[in-house]
């Protein structure tokens, strides 16, 4: 059994704060008479505040601000109702989990705002109104393109997902984001830095393969790589056999055996082949696309090419796994290990016996969203390119246009489990 006595901090809070969580939303909601107000946090009644030592292996990435004053608390806009309410609850439980990681004396006051019963303009102007130092959120694409171009006055803003380059922003703004571009992007210096300069790419058709490929394409040119070809399958078949003979010209192959068959007027011994100068295979995709895939690839004399992922490739299961051995892929500390997951997970386990978000990344991200929270709150001025966290998400640093980068781990397939490499 996990040895909650280490964590006596984080572990009660937790029950406290994700267990029992007696906090009405910043939403207009009406505070019963013995009610806190709204949006404050205070532990459940009958329940003793939390202590007010931090557990060492979960002490923040960066020193806090000094003592909280007027002005510098944390609003934390998320949909907690409607049919966002699952994602923002798994993000919310992340945040609050680290945000009682510190100590009672270092921590903000933190109110949380329901956007799906506020608008974000609205979300905005009452986080401000209530002192907020830094506001984190919102969640989806639609509300951080809102907020992005909200005009009016607000502090620092970290939200939750991107929005695209060309969109107006004001103010300071970060940008954190679960990114499959970006994982992309290392995709495509992974696979030039393993000494691999041309390749193809099977993608899924539609709209987030595009901008996955997009961005692989882009840094891996960069990079001093070539894409050979590229061929999209459709995700919701299971027979992927023309885009991978297109992108290995197997039916060129099998063009140049009748050929042969016709002049001779005679049948021929025939085994296709797939084109010799594949180097490499980028297959971004679901984990059902890739376990599908990755067979075919085999049945069609590419299982030895080097063949990288996407993040959304693995999912935490042996058995489901086989199908994937040989696959390179980055992926969060949160899927693959670390010192402070073994840490929050323990905390986790001894809150939850029979369950909880233990695998669920969308909590990994609301962590590490209070931990950058934290390390903004304290920044002298602007100078957020200082800002360096080790998160669940991975190692985390602010880009000079305030967009959050996340340096992954990387991992390889071998007898369905991920196996990390250096």
């Amino acid at each position: 059994m996990p040895d909650s006595r280490r964590f006596p901090h984080l572990f009660l809070a937790t029950l406290a704060a994700l267990l029992s969580l007696d906090l009405a939303s910043c939403a207009e909601v009406e505070s019963e008479p013995d009610q806190s107000p709204p949006g404050i946090l205070v532990p459940p009644p009958g329940r003793p505040a939390p202590p007010p030592a931090t557990p060492a292996r979960l002490t923040p990435a960066v020193p806090v601000a000094a003592p909280v004053t007027a002005g510098a608390g944390i609003a934390l806009l998320l949909p907690l109702t409607g049919r966002q309410a699952a994602a923002g609850t798994a993000v919310r439980d992340g945040f609050l989990t680290a945000y009682y990681s510190q100590g009672a004396q270092d921590r903000p006051d933190l109110r949380i705002y329901d956007t799906a019963e506020l608008t974000v303009a609205a979300a905005l102007n009452q986080a401000t109104q209530d002192g907020a130092g830094i506001i984190v959120g919102p969640l989806t694409r639609e509300d951080v393109a809102a907020a992005a171009a909200f005009a009016g006055p607000r502090p620092p803003l970290l939200t939750l997902n991107a929005v695209p380059a060309a969109a107006p922003t004001a103010g300071r703004l970060y940008q954190y984001a679960l990114s499959p571009e970006e994982e992309a992007r290392q995709v495509a210096r992974r696979v030039v830095a393993d000494g691999h300069h041309a390749g193809i790419a099977l993608v899924p058709s539609g709209e987030w393969g595009h901008r996955v490929l997009a961005a692989f394409t882009q840094e891996l040119a960069a990079a001093g790589g070539q894409l050979l070809d590229v061929a999209t399958y459709d995700a919701g078949s299971t027979d992927y056999a023309p885009a991978i003979s297109q992108a290995l010209r197997i039916s060129e192959s099998e063009a140049r055996h009748k050929r042969l068959e016709s002049v001779l007027g005679a049948r021929l011994a025939f085994q296709p082949r797939r084109r010799g100068d594949v180097g490499f295979i980028f297959s971004p995709g679901q984990s059902r696309a890739e376990r599908l895939l990755r067979p075919q690839l085999k049945f069609y004399f590419a299982g030895d090419v080097p063949t990288y992922a996407t993040a959304d490739a693995f999912e935490p299961d042996a058995n489901a796994n086989q199908d994937l051995d040989g696959l390179i892929f980055p992926d969060a500390p949160w899927l693959l290990g670390s010192p402070l997951v073994d840490g929050v997970r323990e905390t986790l386990n001894a809150a939850w016996p029979a369950g909880g978000p233990r695998r669920n990344i969308l909590f990994a991200f609301g962590f590490d969203a209070a931990r950058l929270a934290t390390a903004l709150r304290a920044l002298p001025g602007a100078n957020a390119t200082s800002v360096a966290v080790d998160g669940l998400t991975g190692h985390l640093t602010v880009a000079a246009d305030g967009h959050v980068l996340r340096d992954l781990m990387w991992a390889q397939i071998r007898n369905g489990e991920p196996r990390v490499l250096n």
